[in-house]
């Protein structure tokens, strides 16, 4: 158990010391956030008003949520392109000869990116001030394990994708296929309420919309919005309105099964 738990650590290490040497990475990832937030949440805020039974909502209070979930699913993602570039630079090899289970190499990418997506979630939230959202310690600290977990899940998928991938090139376009419609079916920048019937379908199966919704409520709360603005945010399963502790349980079966998948599809790569 204790040999297992300094393996992970280790790959775990690893990814951090790569992130933290690519300051580049770490500065780039809050310019998108910073086009939705700032220019588009901004300038639009005016043109969509939805309203409650107490007033006008917002925009931008839905939009803000939306672009966290945004940004841990793109970083998220792609943080598992380490495993790519391994494989193309012959790393890959030598990780796999090392003794090491194949399971704690996967664990250890898998925790990697999502503490780097957590890090880079938090520096994400110095934009919330710009665009009138108020910070509170308690939402904070709410959002760092719930982003954490979101990460988790989707940093595991990502791996199971990556681990049967040869080039960087490759996956960029497969990341792309996939991440475009995740991000537009999220309901990050619009309610997933009144949309055609296959696009309902779609989102409920996409992991990234409970992602969202469970980031979206847990700020919601804490932004004193009408009881009537916060129900009808909120996504619809089998026609009932799910809550932060569905979300949970769903988010958290999404993570068990890509995590069983990247390890099964990591254990079968090829050297």
């Amino acid at each position: 158990m204790i040999r297992a738990l300094t393996e992970i650590y280790i790959i775990w290490y690893r990814e951090i010391l790569r992130f933290w040497h690519n300051k580049l990475r770490i500065i780039s990832s809050l310019a998108m956030p910073f086009f939705w937030l700032v220019m588009f949440g901004s300038g639009m805020r005016g043109a969509f008003q939805l309203f409650g039974a107490q007033g006008s909502f917002d925009f931008i209070y839905f939009l803000f949520p939306g672009v966290v979930g945004m940004t841990v699913l793109t970083t998220s993602v792609f943080s598992s392109i380490s495993v790519v570039r391994d494989r193309e630079f012959g790393l890959f090899k030598e990780i796999l000869a090392a003794p090491v289970s194949r399971a704690s190499i996967t664990l250890g990418k898998i925790l990697g990116g999502a503490t780097t997506t957590v890090l880079q979630g938090c520096l994400m939230l110095i934009l919330a001030p710009l665009v009138g959202i108020r910070l509170e310690v308690g939402m904070v600290l709410a959002l760092v394990p719930t982003i954490f977990l979101v990460a988790f899940t989707l940093a595991s998928m990502g791996m199971a994708i990556a681990s049967r991938l040869r080039s960087t090139e490759g996956f960029q376009m497969v990341m792309s296929f996939f991440m475009m419609p995740m991000f537009f079916l999220s309901g990050a920048l619009f309610p997933l309420t009144n949309v055609p019937r296959w696009m309902e379908v779609l989102s409920k199966i996409n992991p990234a919309s409970y992602g969202v919704d469970l980031i979206r409520q847990v700020v919601f709360r804490f932004l004193s919005l009408p009881p009537l603005v916060l129900d009808s945010f909120r996504l619809t399963l089998f026609g009932v309105r799910i809550g932060v502790v569905e979300d949970l349980v769903i988010v958290s079966a999404f993570a068990t099964l890509f995590v069983l998948l990247g390890v099964w599809s990591f254990s079968r790569a090829e050297q």
